[in-house]
């Protein structure tokens, strides 16, 4: 493999058939170009995907409520459901089995002062596990915990803009802030992987919210994060379950779509999982096929290229050379061809997924890449085809007889 005089004969049989080396690693680089941009374009997509679900826990659930539009048990159509303690308590105790993270949430929105500075915002209150359902990022201080909920603590955690806009370049945690009128002390502030929306959000605790706005238990939906030991399809039957068992508990006709919705991260994965597995069939065939056409490409000109060199074949043999050592120059040939042409053709399509990446993403295909796997990959597969394309010209001129080769034309 390492024989230095062999080497130089292969360089001079290269150099010799300039054309004829270029042909032999056209179809290969084409192959690998193609098989990379392919693979490029898939990954992008598996990224915007990941980008779509980034500000969420991958085994989150949501339970939200609206208004009937069926009748049900002698209830009548337009009846606005809602969810109350006692059905997040339900949920906590039922399943809990089950359950990773869980948490209500109470929207409004709220004017929110500090000395002259005034905006309006989306607040939520919450349960300490919201933190982990949301992703959310503590950038200064706390986020709402336990304690809060059992003081009704007026206790608020504010974005990062939010901070931005009130207090610009000063600090705020520890400072208090007035929400429609009623002074909350700022215990903490976040940031949020989901963008600018997310990071003018307010949190406070669910507690508080239920004492001062509107003096009752109501809260507006219920975030859960499944134990993530589940797998899609048992978190898929839990969240199944959980759909049935809350319809008859809020009487729910079971076909009311409008009442009761049920989001489940669980179907959005398995559902993209199985999209992205199609995709990389298709990838993998195309690619294949074409590096196929590429090996017999390769392997008919090696066998034109055996035809030429008959003589300097049979002369090798009459001088005492084994058939393993023409075998194995026919095949290094090969092999360095297709190497060459292989990582020319995957270069380029680095090259290209890298400088029109950024245009690729108004086709919701988010930075385009091949990971260091397919480049192994891409690796093991060019020195296999090499392999594969040299072999049989290599066996072919190994079974020449000198005086044959001798009188060939």
């Amino acid at each position: 493999m390492f024989d230095l005089d062999r080497w130089r004969e292969i360089f001079q049989s290269i150099s010799k058939n300039k054309l004829r080396s270029v042909l032999s690693g056209f179809t290969v680089a084409f192959a690998i170009l193609l098989f990379t941009l392919l693979f490029g374009i898939v990954t992008g997509l598996q990224n915007q995907f990941k980008t779509a679900f980034v500000d969420d826990a991958q085994n989150s659930i949501f339970v939200r409520v609206w208004k009937t539009s069926k009748p049900y048990k002698g209830l009548q159509t337009g009846r606005r459901i809602q969810l109350r303690n006692k059905d997040f308590d339900y949920v906590k105790n039922e399943y809990k089995d089950k359950i990773q993270h869980l948490t209500a949430r109470i929207y409004r929105g709220v004017d929110i002062t500090y000395r002259r500075n005034k905006n309006n915002y989306e607040l939520r209150a919450v349960h300490p596990d919201h933190q982990f359902l949301e992703k959310t990022i503590i950038d200064e201080g706390r986020y709402i915990n336990e304690l809060d909920l059992k003081r009704k603590s007026k206790v608020i955690v504010i974005g990062r803009l939010v901070k931005k806009d009130l207090f610009g370049e000063k600090p705020a945690l520890g400072k208090r802030v007035s929400v429609d009128g009623i002074s909350y002390q700022v215990v903490g502030v976040f940031s949020d992987e989901g963008g600018d929306r997310e990071e003018r959000l307010t949190y406070m605790p669910v507690t508080t919210a239920q004492s001062l706005y509107g003096n009752n238990d109501y809260i507006s939906q219920i975030n859960l994060g499944y134990d993530p030991k589940l797998s899609l399809d048992a978190a898929i039957a839990f969240g199944n379950k959980m759909e049935r068992d809350l319809r008859k508990k809020l009487d729910i006709h079971p076909d009311d779509q409008s009442a009761l919705s049920i989001n489940n991260m669980a179907e959005a994965n398995k559902g993209i999982n199985q999209f992205m597995l199609a995709l990389y069939f298709i990838v993998i065939f195309v690619g294949s096929g074409t590096l196929i056409a590429g090996i017999i490409g390769i392997s008919n000109i090696m066998i034109f290229v055996i035809k030429e060199r008959t003589k300097e074949f049979g002369i090798r043999k009459a001088l005492g050379a084994k058939p393993s050592s023409i075998i194995g120059m026919v095949i290094q040939e090969s092999i360095l061809i297709t190497a060459l042409a292989g990582y020319i053709g995957l270069s380029i399509g680095t090259y290209i997924l890298s400088t029109i990446g950024d245009d690729l993403e108004k086709y919701f295909i988010k930075d385009p890449s091949v990971s260091p796997g397919i480049v192994i990959g891409a690796t093991i597969i060019l020195v296999l085809s090499g392999l594969l394309a040299g072999y049989l010209p290599a066996k072919k001129a190994a079974q020449i007889k000198p005086i044959v080769a001798l009188r060939a034309d």
